[in-house]
């Protein structure tokens, strides 16, 4: 199979290389062969929405505080296999499932599908890279989940996960007690990968903690950075700023 893939991925590339770089999506494929491989190439990568949610899947939204997606609409965007432009496709994150939903188009009346959790593939979002990865969380626990990744560095990567949990709403139990609605409450966690390193770390809230994840040879340095530049990396500027250091 990937042989297959890797063959319709390289009969569009050179009509959708310019676009991949600039981080938009094209909207001319070059013909209607060029677009019926990309189709054809992208429903490679098209599976079943998770059985758990499909009894769910038309859920009412208003009837609930937040969101189970990123965005209730589907955004256009570019797929990629092994850095490689696939095509066009439209996608919404369902952060509670960790599932992306796609599209070919954006008709209302197409049924949507997720994408397939292949580690080779990526979605090219706001000019960053949204992929499957393995990583650890502050718990020492190894899980698999989307990861976008906000820094390319010489000797950190930094990435975003964004995850949502549902809480069951509770029933007034009097008259003086107002019903508690169910609801999806959105979470942001961050997490660092170092060059040559095969794993992928969740980066805890506290500063000091994050010394100690950090080569002993730039600890110190680090302290007195961000001590003398008053950051606090629970604030998503201030610790890009760190790794912007970090990677200097």
């Amino acid at each position: 199979m990937r042989k297959i893939l890797m063959l319709a991925i390289t009969a569009i590339v050179s009509t959708t290389l310019q676009a991949q770089y600039s981080g938009q999506v094209p909207t001319n494929m070059g013909g209607a062969s060029q677009n019926a491989a990309a189709g054809a190439a992208i429903a490679n990568f098209l599976g079943p929405v998770n059985e758990a949610y499909q009894k769910r899947r038309e859920i009412d939204l208003d009837k609930f505080q937040g969101s189970p997606y990123t965005s209730n609409t589907f955004a256009p965007t570019i797929l990629k296999y092994n850095d490689e432009v696939v095509g066009n496709i439209y996608y919404r994150y369902n952060a509670l499932n960790e599932e992306i939903e796609i599209k070919k188009t954006s008709s209302e009346d197409e049924p949507y599908k997720a994408l397939v959790k292949d580690k080779e593939v990526s979605l090219l979002i706001n000019a960053k890279s949204l992929s499957f990865k393995t990583f650890v969380t502050e718990k020492n626990e190894t899980i698999n989940g989307y990861l976008t990744l906000l820094q390319k560095g010489s000797t950190y990567d930094l990435y975003q996960r964004t995850l949502v949990k549902f809480t069951e709403g509770q029933p007034a139990q009097n008259s003086f007690v107002a019903a508690v609605p169910s609801r999806f409450t959105k979470f942001t966690e961050y997490y660092f990968q170092k060059d040559g390193v095969n794993r992928i770390d969740q980066i805890p809230q506290k500063n000091k903690k994050l010394l100690k994840l950090i080569d002993a040879s730039k600890r110190e340095d680090l302290k007195i950075f961000l001590k003398e530049n008053n950051l606090n990396i629970k604030n998503e500027r201030d610790l890009a700023k760190v790794f912007d250091y970090l990677n200097s």
